[in-house]
């Protein structure tokens, strides 16, 4: 299959340049900031609309500046060793999804002393939208042509530009959008529009993001300049995502076990 050769950047007049990948960071915060505020219009939602702006302010912040420090310190210590300023080279690329995650963390502990609010109300409230996120940046990267996936001689494999061996790849991206973007949404959606106990909702998307991210790992080339960690198999993406499966598991047995949500009233 041949690979739909798109002008990375969406609008350029003059100098001044506007990515896809940046155009797709939009599109997550736009649209998780319009549902939210759709939810936050339910009666007993315990949202304003306000409250949905901030949040997804604080979060957009904890995104860029922890992917962009994730990055570096997980992915490219030794450039930034060499160079530290590069860590605020943002325009130059290099952002990690794990480093967000610990940002966007940060940025609901903020937000729950800002509102008054139990941590895990925040918590349970925003990931449900986070996937929209993360579907179109990886969207953002099959336009970039960059981490593409193993050689393959499946039909949708593609030759991606930039490739040294020019051979036919998995569009590891879309297997990410795919299951990160559209599956994980669906499944967080739907599971968050009734009550559940406090913190089993981020559970469920650690759970669901590791499982997807580890699968797609076994199709994704590993970072150049990183390479497998060992045997032949493990990569970075892997090491990082197996812990947050293990972590989100525990999450929502803990939920589950501690509900103390008041039983429902039998008829």
């Amino acid at each position: 299959m041949e690979f739909p050769r798109i002008d990375p950047v969406a609008i350029g007049i003059g100098p001044l340049q506007i990515h896809w990948y940046g155009l797709m960071y939009l599109v997550g915060f736009v649209g998780g900031w319009l549902l939210l505020r759709w939810r936050a219009s339910h009666p007993n939602s315990g949202w304003t609309k306000d409250q949905v702006s901030d949040l997804v302010f604080y979060v957009a912040l904890g995104v860029i500046l922890g992917g962009r420090v994730g990055y570096v310190l997980f992915y490219n210590f030794g450039k930034f060793l060499n160079d530290p300023l590069w860590l605020f080279e943002i325009w130059t690329g290099g952002m990690s999804f794990h480093g967000g995650a610990l940002g966007v963390l940060l940025a609901f502990w903020l937000l729950a002393r800002k509102f008054g609010k139990r941590y895990f109300s925040v918590a349970d409230y925003a990931v449900p939208v986070v996937p929209i996120g993360l579907g179109a940046g990886r969207l953002g990267n099959f336009i970039n042509g960059e981490l593409w996936g193993h050689p393959a001689d499946v039909p949708w494999a593609m030759i991606f530009p930039g490739d040294p061996m020019g051979v036919p790849r998995h569009p590891s991206q879309l297997y990410e959008f795919l299951l990160e973007g559209v599956v994980l949404f669906l499944v967080l959606w739907f599971y968050s529009a009734r009550p559940r106990p406090a913190g089993a909702v981020t559970g469920l998307f650690g759970l669901g993001y590791g499982l997807g991210r580890t699968f797609v790992e076994f199709f994704r080339e590993p970072d150049a300049h990183i390479g497998y960690l060992t045997g032949g198999w493990l990569t970075m993406g892997m090491l990082l995502s197996i812990p947050m499966i293990i972590l989100g598991a525990a999450m929502m047995f803990w939920a589950y076990r501690h509900d103390d949500r008041p039983a429902p009233a039998r008829k």
